[in-house]
């Protein structure tokens, strides 16, 4: 019989795993420098990590120089598009019905906005969704994996090199909290402008339903939601597709990321982009100090990084509790003041929101509360762990290494002969 384990015994293997997403990052740090004797007396022939072999076809996600490649496609096609079809227009004769000079460049789908509504304002021009956006998806998925991967090899481990991190696998921990920080400081300040832009600024939750079908959507709005879609959708497959190392938590990671593109998906569908966009702004803001909190850890930054995570928490308990909490309440006790004439499933109209809508928008935003409040819990307790502690002991539990480090750091605590310039 398999002895199962009590849930006290669980949550303390999570919050001492250096490879949790959320609790690792805060354990102690190895101090950087380096403060093991070192060795001089035999070469270090201890296998290192070597990346794992990519498919063909897959190496668009970890290969900078390839996927420029494939997003330089569509843009190569789409001038030569724009050269050329004016002179065919003008060799082939008029009332051509398969061919004319107004007909549009079918590679702009790729990386501009599709559906323009005709008879909007051009001082307020607004799109709807189409099945052209798929395309834009599809693009923008290999451009963040162009930007992640750039990032990390030409930006973020060079820094991180500089401050003296040396381990490849807390290189690549570093390198995804740097660029977590980078994404959710440029994606929140986007989504915070564009929120100042809609009936719904701070939260005024009841414009959630007024009016509603909110089917024109500023170009600004369609573009953030669609790039929000990739990306989300590109970390889908970075852990399913098994493109870097997996995690302990993968499991956590993938229901996240699934509940998340449910919640886009979804939420665009049916019309329901400002909601869309305050959870957005809920999520990424708080995700920001996450990363950065985690970095000073990393890079033992001590006063820095205590004021830094007492700043975290107060934000992520505004923003992913508090806030999140208003939502749910608007889906559960606002959502009849959806005019009524649009509570029903006509796809031609843009309306969707039938009774049973409510349960089926009010349940992802529940099932993503209770990891929160998961999260938050492992939060608070790193929060005591941290205050009750006169000193934090250096447990080499940084590395995040899934124990491919351990005998490695074993054999760094054993007594080695003192060289010449260790005296």
């Amino acid at each position: 019989m398999v002895k199962r384990k009590s849930s006290s015994t669980m949550l303390s293997d999570i919050e001492q795993d250096p490879a949790h997403h959320l609790a690792g990052p805060f354990l102690p740090q190895t101090p950087i420098g380096s403060l093991t004797p070192e060795r001089s007396n035999s070469p270090d022939i201890r296998p290192r990590h070597r990346p794992r072999a990519v498919n063909p076809f897959l190496r668009w996600a970890v290969i900078p120089a390839v996927s420029l490649k494939v997003l330089l496609v569509p843009l190569i096609l789409y001038v030569n598009w724009e050269l050329v079809s004016p002179v065919f227009a003008q060799l082939i004769p008029q009332g051509n019905v398969y061919f004319s000079s107004d007909l549009p460049n079918p590679f702009a789908q790729f990386f501009l906005l599709s559906h323009p509504i005709p008879f909007s304002s051009k001082d307020d021009p607004r799109y709807q969704k189409g099945w052209p956006d798929l395309l834009f998806i599809a693009y923008h998925v290999v451009f963040w994996s162009l930007i992640r991967e750039s990032l990390t090899i030409y930006v973020l481990k060079p820094f991180a090199r500089y401050f003296g991190i040396k381990k490849e696998q807390k290189l690549d921990r570093f390198a995804e909290q740097g660029y977590a920080v980078a994404y959710f400081a440029v994606m929140g300040a986007w989504g915070y402008r564009i929120m100042g832009q809609l009936p719904t600024w701070w939260y005024r939750t009841e414009a959630f339903w007024i009016d509603y079908p909110h089917w024109d959507m500023k170009p600004e709005l369609k573009r953030y939601y669609l790039m929000q879609m990739a990306y989300w959708v590109q970390q889908l497959l970075v852990l399913v597709l098994g493109l870097e190392k997996p995690r302990k938590d993968y499991y956590e990671l993938v229901a996240h990321h699934i509940v998340t593109i449910w919640l886009v998906g979804w939420s665009y569908l049916v019309n329901l982009t400002l909601i869309g966009n305050a959870v957005y702004m809920s999520m990424d803001i708080p995700d920001t100090f996450l990363a950065f909190s985690k970095i000073l850890n990393y890079l033992r930054a001590e006063r820095a990084k205590v004021v830094s995570f007492v700043v975290f928490t107060f934000i992520w308990t505004y923003f992913r509790h508090i806030l999140n909490f208003y939502i749910l309440y608007s889906v559960w006790f606002e959502y009849d003041l959806i005019p009524e004439s649009s509570r029903v499933w006509i796809w031609a109209n843009g309306t969707y929101l039938e009774w049973w809508m409510k349960y089926q928008v009010f349940a992802p935003l529940l099932l993503l509360q209770f990891l929160n409040l998961f999260w938050y819990f492992l939060i608070m307790r790193i929060a005591y762990r941290a205050a009750v502690s006169s000193e934090v002991s250096d447990e080499r539990s940084d590395d995040e290494d899934d124990g491919e480090d351990e005998d490695e750091d074993k054999d760094e605590d054993k007594p080695v002969p003192r060289s010449k310039k260790d005296d």
